[in-house]
């Protein structure tokens, strides 16, 4: 399977935040799986880093870093992924999503048919079959 993660469940894998559940670390260790991180999440660490970086330590290119040790796999952002954006479907009922990166990181994910991995409950919300809540 080839998934793309949420910029929090690479961030929580790489510091072993007890947060990340039993699901999502197998899945992440399986050899079996390829493994993605988006430049997408390099961006959000980027500009959560240099405007908290008290609550964010890990900068970008320290994520970068440790995603390479990791043999996580780059995923580039190309101009498919920002049209795809509006393909994404949520019933018009459901609770108002205004995070711009989980958006265009389940974009990418469905324009290239990879799974995104997430463990934000407002991404189920979404009409797409590529999520995957963990």
């Amino acid at each position: 399977m080839k998934i793309l993660c949420d910029t929090h469940i690479i961030i929580w894998y790489l510091t072993g935040d007890n947060r990340l559940s039993t699901k999502a670390r197998n899945l992440i260790d399986n050899q079996n799986n390829e493994i993605f991180y988006s430049l997408v999440s390099v961006w959000e660490i980027a500009i959560k880093h240099g405007l908290k970086p008290d609550k964010l330590s890990l900068s970008a290119q320290s994520f970068i870093s440790f995603c390479a040790e990791q043999d996580f796999r780059e995923f580039p952002l190309h101009q498919k992924h920002i049209f795809t954006l509006d393909t994404l479907s949520r019933p018009d009922n459901a609770p108002e999503h205004h995070d711009p990166f989980d958006r265009l990181l389940l974009s990418q994910a469905k324009a290239d048919g990879l799974t995104f991995m997430t463990h934000d409950t407002s991404i189920s919300f979404y009409y797409e079959p590529c999520v995957m809540i963990v």
